[in-house]
């Protein structure tokens, strides 16, 4: 398609970037703490760390896992919590170490850690104490030897104030029983390795930084194998790109919220690693599904630049008191990870003054592959290829489709994944000859470069042999003002293979199945408005807010 997209790129992104001016992620982290080193980095419930304090806790981490633990570059170690000031010290600790990170969800069941410990061999872990007994249940089948435990209540020496007594008295009150007996305390780990020297290890671009585990485009959950490489190249594209919305002066320092979870690649990139760079202060919010909680956090920190995803642009909208919080100050409102729907977009804009902007991405694509130019209207679109990065159009048997048509999106770029860990069949599935990906996505470009997405492949409805996106049900019935949260998935059906099938929290308790149905035919053709609607006082979602569609697809599957 001949880069079409670069031709409405806004004045000052640059074509491309240059992941060559630093050696590693190591070398952009030092970078950046140095030239920040006074102002804050992370505020997590009231307590803050400067990035010169980033600097001294991770580089003592860092001693620790090499002197005490005795760690080598390209071993594993699994960082299990949720967004607590730990994280970020941890996490460039590990690295500068030269180890490679699994980032693990603290919600896993025992079964879920199990596998991802196992798979990635990972030597050592630390482990927020809410999840200390999920690890005790599966410690003794992994390769685990040094285990670091941590909670609320360790904020890295600072004097516990109000509100941290407050938060640590009920989250102690649900810390269920665990026996670890040659635990650390990560206190205790970050006053040993304040005495022991650092030996930086030489790290290259090629090496890889985290094994980052999805379900990916088929099968089982997989580390990604994203490379220092990737990472710096996808945080300096992200960084060209938000040269748009605020000069340098005005991004060091803006107030960046962190409510997605850091061990989720979409925040873990476009927040820990960018606005670490560009010396923003991140405000983490630890429990996001605290919506009162929540609002009083911005309220006090008045936000510069929102990230998240659809379910929790809508949840905060329909929070008491978010339309008193003061956004004069918003630069940007970014949803990824799934699709946002055009009904939240034009209520995010009415309350905040903001246009959320849609981008989107993988795993396996360090997240970030497109983006929206600032100010552009929703219109459903993706965006823009980031700069060094191609979008092409292929249809099933690899060729690629005209403007406009549709197919399986593409992607080929320094931040696309070195292949999956120790799953060579699986990689060759997904990877084409010359550095391309293939996603699983669904979409379209249009003549002016930008983006649209239809659907995931295994997400699309087969209604008598027409192809149905859900997302473009979910977009047309979120829009009714009865309704809070939609999904929209394929049921069987033995006279048209499938039909839609559609999942609803109810904003209005005297909404009907027959209302839903009856708005969906005002927009949508007849073989696309739902056959069935089920009411749900909740959706099911992953901890970053993602709505499970196979769960949801599962409960109404006919029984064998």
């Amino acid at each position: 398609m001949d880069k079409i997209w670069l031709k409405s790129y806004p004045p000052g992104v640059p074509a491309e970037i240059d992941p060559q001016q630093f050696r590693s992620l190591a070398h952009l982290f030092e970078d950046a703490v140095a030239r920040h080193a006074e102002l804050p980095a992370f505020t997590n419930m009231g307590r803050t760390i400067t990035y010169r304090e980033l600097d001294s806790m991770s580089r003592a981490f860092a001693a620790w896992l090499q002197k005490e633990a005795r760690l080598k570059r390209g071993d594993r170690i699994a960082l299990m919590m949720p967004n607590i000031l730990q994280y970020p010290v941890a996490l460039f600790g590990a690295l500068r170490a030269g180890l490679i990170v699994v980032n693990t969800n603290p919600l896993y069941t025992a079964r879920e850690l199990e596998h991802q410990l196992k798979d990635s061999g990972a030597k050592a872990i630390v482990v927020f104490e809410q999840a200390a007994h999920i690890l005790e249940q599966c410690l003794a089948q992994t390769d685990i030897e040094e285990v670091v435990v941590t909670g609320i209540g360790d904020l890295l020496g600072f004097p516990k104030g109000p509100i941290v007594n407050f938060v640590l008295r009920n989250v102690r009150k649900q810390v269920k029983r665990y026996t670890l007996p040659d635990a650390h305390s990560f206190d205790s780990v970050l006053e040993q390795g304040k005495w022991v020297n650092l030996e930086a290890p030489k790290l290259a671009l090629d090496d890889i930084a985290f094994l980052q585990y999805t379900g990916g485009t088929t099968g089982v959950s997989k580390g990604a194998m994203l490379t220092h490489r990737n990472m710096v190249a996808n945080t300096l594209q992200t960084h060209a790109w938000l040269q748009q919305f605020c000069d340098e002066n005005q991004r060091e320092q803006q107030i960046v919220i962190g409510a997605l979870p850091l061990y989720h690649i979409f925040a873990l990139t476009a927040i820990a690693l960018v606005w670490l760079y560009e010396g923003g202060h991140t405000i983490l919010i630890t429990n996001p599904r605290d919506m009162p909680g929540f609002v009083k956090e911005l309220k006090r920190y008045p936000p510069g630049m929102f990230y998240g995803v659809n379910t929790l642009f809508n949840g905060l909208l329909h929070a008491p008191g978010f339309d008193t919080v003061d956004f004069s100050k918003l630069q940007a409102s970014v949803a990824g990870g799934m699709a946002l729907q055009g009904a939240v977009a034009e209520r995010w804009k009415a309350v905040t003054g903001c246009v959320l902007s849609q981008g989107w991405g993988l795993t396996e694509t360090s997240p970030v592959a497109t983006t929206s130019p600032r100010g552009a209207d929703f219109n459903n679109s993706i965006g823009l290829p980031v700069p060094s990065t191609e979008i092409s159009i292929r249809d099933d048997g690899g060729n690629e489709v005209a403007i406009g048509g549709v197919g399986e999106l593409c992607v080929r770029g320094p931040q696309v994944m070195a292949g999956y860990w120790n799953r060579p069949e699986e990689t060759s599935q997904v990877m084409l000859d010359g550095g391309w990906l293939k996603t699983g996505d669904v979409g379209r470009m249009d003549a002016e470069g930008f983006v649209y997405i239809e659907d995931r492949k295994k997400d699309m409805i087969l209604v008598s042999g027409f192809n149905v996106y859900p997302n473009e049900i979910e977009g047309v019935i979120a829009r009714h003002p009865g309704v809070l949260e939609v999904a929209a998935v394929s049921q069987a059906d033995e006279h048209s293979g499938e039909v839609v099938a559609v999942f609803v929290v109810k904003k209005d308790p005297a909404l009907t199945a027959a209302q839903v149905i009856e708005f969906a035919r005002t927009d949508l053709t007849g073989y696309k408005v739902p056959r069935h609607v089920y009411f749900r006082d909740e959706l099911p979602k992953t901890n970053v807010g993602k709505i499970l569609r196979r769960a949801l697809r599962d409960s109404v599957a006919p029984r064998p």
